[in-house]
């Protein structure tokens, strides 16, 4: 407008007002109501190969990424209960032995071995238990009193246990308290001994009303989705003190799950009754503060996303979504 009315020369015009233009739009920030809402992640519309081969509620998925592998976990009568993919979506084989009702999954990756982690709720004789196998579906350990819930007074009496982290050290941490008695964030040795416990039952600081996902940073922070008190809370990992929480993000609906992207500057948050993922920053070391959602990625209706996992080599997301019966796969942009 001002060019118009008082043309003046070419090299006022790129000297001047086009530096004016420029330093406007950098305090007004013109960009900024933009950033949150740029696609991150698309669809992988090719996996798996053959959609098929779900044939139970997918509750629960967890990545291999040092071998390209993906282990679903399903539930339903006469359907194997873990499903094993490649990465690019094909399926290469199944397993059932001693898995009752699958509930979290997770892969541990050594320098000399790999191993499947799976929290069992089901309330026959294989339930209320965290178990180890091989790839292949060997069991090689049980956590827990087999078909037996128990309260929060003996470690590893487990009642409904929701998730599991394990760490390339060996240390555990179970969230045990998917609509049981207990409500609480266990931390164990490689040799399965206590190190400490966090949380009972309840709304307060470092209570839980259904801790239902966990996960541990770099920094030595292990986070909790706590499901019922509709957020998250942050514990030390070596000592199990209270760090923080986030609930502001979560007025709509409690968190399901929560995993960090492979690069460690997000947190994938799925929301099932909302069919959404959420995808915060994540903060840097110091004050947990409060949570910024950086973006959303809206799921269909009745989609009901409730784990997640992230390929840390890739950065895809897989998504198991009890209410499409199916794994989703979606890649960063």
């Amino acid at each position: 407008l001002l060019v118009l009315l008082s043309p003046p020369s070419w090299d006022l015009i790129t000297n001047g007002y086009l530096f004016l233009y420029f330093q406007v739009l950098k305090a007004f920030d013109y960009s900024s109501p933009w950033k949150g809402q740029e696609q991150m992640y698309k669809l992988d519309i090719g996996w798996p190969k053959i959609p098929e081969y779900f044939t139970g509620q997918t509750f629960c998925v967890a990545v291999d990424s040092l071998h390209g592998l993906v282990f679903v976990g399903q539930r339903g009568d006469n359907v194997p209960k873990v499903l094993v993919f490649s990465e690019e979506g094909y399926f290469l084989y199944s397993w059932n032995n001693t898995v009752e009702m699958p509930h979290g999954i997770f892969v541990l990756n050594t320098a000399t071995d790999s191993s499947v982690w799976i929290t069992d709720v089901g309330t026959g004789k294989y339930g209320h238990t965290v178990k180890q196998y091989s790839p292949s579906g060997k069991l090689m350990q049980i956590l827990g009193t087999p078909g037996n819930a128990g309260s929060s007074l003996i470690p590893l009496q487990f009642d409904q246990p929701a998730e599991i982290f394990v760490e390339e050290s060996g240390d555990i941490y179970v969230v045990d308290g998917d609509g049981g008695m207990n409500n609480r964030l266990l931390k164990l040795s490689n040799d399965y001994k206590e190190i400490w416990l966090a949380g009972t039952n309840g709304t307060g600081i470092g209570q839980f009303k259904i801790p239902h996902s966990v996960t541990v940073d770099p920094f030595g922070r292990v986070w909790v989705a706590d499901r019922d008190n509709k957020r998250i809370q942050v514990f030390d990992k070596v000592t199990g003190e209270w760090l923080g929480s986030w609930s502001s993000c979560f007025s709509e609906d409690g968190p399901y799950s929560v995993r960090f992207t492979a690069n460690y500057k997000y947190l994938i948050v799925a929301q099932l009754n909302i069919n959404r993922l959420a995808i915060l920053a994540a903060p840097p070391v110091g004050s947990i503060g409060d949570c910024v959602m950086v973006n959303t990625v809206q799921l269909a209706d009745e989609t009901k996303p409730h784990l997640v996992d992230v390929d840390m080599k890739s950065g895809a997301v897989y998504v198991a979504e009890i209410g499409a019966q199916q794994v989703q796969k979606y890649i960063p942009l």
